[in-house]
């Protein structure tokens, strides 16, 4: 972060100082709600919680050299703070001032049902490349993560990418409002949160905040062309349209895709710039439509098409537990994807399986996909469905969903198990060198651990690794 006197935060957040020595004291640090995060110069932000009030580690945090706390109540003498009714609006007060004082920075806005947090973290990799760029970690995309990514920005910040999600209608637009981008990304409009927004439609009115809250002037939408949804959003933007996708009339377009024996993508970038060969090291045919969105704007900040092929091909996986690969030495390959799952993203995992897999015996552990209301279990009688049909060898049904998924998947070799020991012990004893192994489900399922204790027997040879 810039700069800035506790005088200066007060003013931004329309708070009032309390226990303060010197109001000319600046922070220099990070701004942190984690008290274990806190540095010399930061500032500590005392959010309230279900199970800790950040308030009660504030002494600690400046004692750890935070010159102040952003609180909801003088927390205590001989502990400067600033003093506000809510420390969450406040906290997205002062990334919007620090913001508004580096006039430099292009923001790039980012949403989706599905493929966010990878096409992040693509874009901060190719943008990385033209000049200093900051991105949230892993999946910091609400009302907390969004400014605390913001306050990450400094003078020499020249790309700021923010990942959107919303919960319900007008999240995406208060986000926008704490940092409005110039540069505003939509993946696809899915079902994902389908429980919590009652309807398709829904979401994509939602999906839509994003591409409202671009100026007119020097805007631009980039628009994923080969989902109808997504594309008529160009009628809700005053911004310049830049159309993505495999569609022929899409303006920055991937040709002749191939997917090599491990189910990496391969393809031409076509765009009005020229054209030039991409090779991915990431798994999964969806990833063509991910890295066509970080292409589109690299092109549009001003990057050459060979410099952004070449850029987007030394991208590698950079959250935890998305398409995560790991080889062991007996060469069983573990696919980690048990992050985030709908039926959109579990679709593209079990045909990344499927590629990946190609002549060596596949296994799918799936487990529930969650926040899908009425629609959950239908949704996951079709997952098992296209297990199926995907060919996949073996079937592992994990948790209180496991009975829909089988019903969908039938004629496939499948077990149903209660919970994560249960997949476990299955897997230690009937997965065999060479197998394929992909683990799936919402984050709320915990299947990561189905992961980390099947590689915890074996010893990981690489991960996600091009030969």
């Amino acid at each position: 972060m810039i700069a800035l006197t506790l005088a200066e935060v007060a003013e931004a957040v329309d708070g009032r100082l309390a226990g303060v020595a010197t109001p000319y004291a600046a922070v220099t640090g990070t701004v942190e709600f984690d008290s274990r995060e806190v540095g010399p110069g930061g500032l500590f932000v005392a959010l309230g919680g279900e199970r800790a009030d950040g308030h009660d580690f504030a002494a600690a945090a400046v004692t750890a050299g935070a010159v102040g706390v952003l609180a909801a109540r003088s927390v205590g003498v001989g502990v400067p703070a600033v003093v506000v009714p809510d420390v969450q609006v406040a906290l997205g007060r002062l990334a919007h001032e620090v913001l508004h004082r580096l006039p430099r920075i292009t923001v790039v806005g980012l949403t989706g049902s599905s493929g966010k947090t990878s096409t992040k973290d693509l874009l901060a990799h190719v943008l990385g490349h033209h000049g200093r760029t900051v991105a949230p970690p892993g999946s910091f995309n609400n009302e907390i993560g969004h400014p605390h990514t913001v306050l990450r920005a400094g003078p020499d910040t020249r790309y700021l990418v923010l990942e959107c999600s919303a919960r319900a209608p007008g999240h995406i637009a208060a986000l926008c409002a704490i940092a409005p981008p110039r540069i505003g990304v939509v993946l696809n409009v899915g079902t994902a949160h389908l429980g919590e927004f009652g309807s398709r439609a829904a979401i994509a009115a939602s999906k839509a905040e994003l591409v409202q809250a671009l100026p007119a002037g020097d805007g631009v939408a980039v628009l994923n062309a080969d989902d109808p949804i997504v594309a008529a959003m160009a009628q809700a933007t005053a911004a310049r349209v830049l159309t993505v996708g495999r569609a022929d009339d899409a303006i920055v377009r991937a040709e002749n895709i191939e997917l090599d024996d491990a189910g990496r993508p391969s393809y031409t970038l076509v765009c009005p710039g020229g054209r030039s060969a991409v090779r991915l090291g990431l798994y999964g045919a969806h990833h063509v439509g991910n890295s066509l969105a970080a292409a589109a704007v690299a092109l549009e900040v001003g990057m050459g098409v060979a410099e952004v092929a070449a850029a987007l091909g030394t991208a590698r996986p950079a959250s935890r537990w998305r398409m995560e690969v790991t080889d062991t030495d007996d060469g069983v390959r573990v696919v980690n994807d048990a992050y985030n799952a709908n039926p959109e993203s579990m679709a593209a995992a079990l045909r990344a399986l499927a590629a990946m897999a190609a002549g060596r015996r596949s296994w799918a552990v799936l487990g529930e996909m969650a926040e899908l209301g009425e629609h959950g279990p239908a949704a996951h009688v079709e997952i098992g469905r296209l297990t199926a049909e995907l060919g996949v060898d073996r079937l592992v049904a994990v948790g209180p969903i496991a009975r829909a998924i089988l019903e969908g998947a039938s004629g496939l070799a499948g077990e149903p198990v209660a919970d994560v020991a249960a997949a476990v012990e299955l897997l230690r004893r009937e997965v065999r060198p060479g197998d394929v192994v992909l683990v799936k489900a919402s984050r709320s399922a915990g299947l990561e651990r189905v992961a980390s204790d099947l590689l915890a027997s074996e010893q990981p040879a690489a991960a996600g690794v091009l030969p």
